[in-house]
């Protein structure tokens, strides 16, 4: 446990960030799982899970949760399987 005050801040803020973070990855591992279970069974509105896990990720990436290459990533295996899908 450190001894100075702004340290003290530090971990405090570090605890509330981390949480944050763990909601919004579990929202989009959440919308990500849907959309992927969608795209596999064939439904009809595949296509509306598809774009909602898109802004999902479009979300995490602007808000510093997930990376931008990783969420351009992982946009584009989603489209890619989606379109896969759709032939």
């Amino acid at each position: 446990m450190p001894n100075i005050k702004s340290q003290k801040d530090r971990v405090v803020q570090a605890k509330k960030e981390a949480l944050h973070n763990k909601a919004i990855k579990s929202n989009l591992k959440t919308v990500v799982k849907k959309a992927d279970a969608a795209i596999s069974a064939g439904a009809a509105d595949k296509d509306a899970a598809v774009k909602a896990a898109v802004v999902a990720i479009d979300k995490a990436a602007a808000k510093g949760v997930l990376h931008k290459n990783t969420a351009s990533r992982k946009v584009s295996r989603l489209a890619k399987a989606a379109d896969k899908a759709g032939k």
